[in-house]
């Protein structure tokens, strides 16, 4: 008989029909009956729902923070002011099922520029629980990854390889300066 009130205060206990038998019924009080729900609900949600999915927010690889700032990776293996697009790239590339939403900002972020929006949800786990990819169990493995893998894309590579450039045309035509007027 699940679900029929036991007695005792005002109505807010109720008989759970658990691991009690009949002469003995397992008691619940409000508050734990809806921690019963919440877990209830959780356990029945597949871990491919989109909502189940892993979020990754840039302030969690980036390395301009701090931990209180919402830094979750050590600060030697962190990326210098990463984006979302640049975490799902690498993701994407792995093999994940990456969903990025663009205006979803971080909370701890103060910064409301279009640079600091964004956040990627990853799937980790499979319908059986299982790790969708196995060298990637956790969700801190896959920051560590993304992590090592951004600052190997092309777009940062071909941005840091063109400012290089300018700088020696730059100092090339200081010389040249400095040689007609002696």
């Amino acid at each position: 008989m699940p679900g029929i009130p036991v007695g005792g205060q005002e109505g807010r206990d109720f008989w759970c029909g658990g691991r009690g038998d009949a002469a003995r019924p397992t008691v619940v009080t409000a508050g734990s009956a809806v921690a019963a729900v919440i877990m209830a609900a959780a356990a029945t949600t597949s871990p491919a729902d989109k909502e189940r999915f892993i979020c990754i927010y840039p302030a969690y690889l980036n390395n301009k923070k701090t931990i209180a700032e919402g830094r979750r990776i050590p600060i030697d293996k962190a990326v210098e002011n990463p984006t979302s697009t640049e975490i799902q790239d690498v993701c994407a590339a792995v093999g994940f099922n990456v969903l990025v939403e663009k205006n979803k900002m971080y909370p701890r972020e103060w910064n409301r520029d279009v640079q600091y929006r964004g956040r990627v949800r990853i799937q980790l786990k499979q319908d059986d629980g299982n790790p969708c990819l196995p060298q990637f169990p956790t969700r801190k493995s896959v920051m560590l990854y993304a992590a090592e893998t951004i600052p190997k894309l092309k777009t940062r590579t071909q941005k840091m390889g063109g400012s290089e450039q300018s700088l020696q045309q730059g100092e090339g035509g200081k010389k040249g300066k400095g040689k007609k007027k002696k």
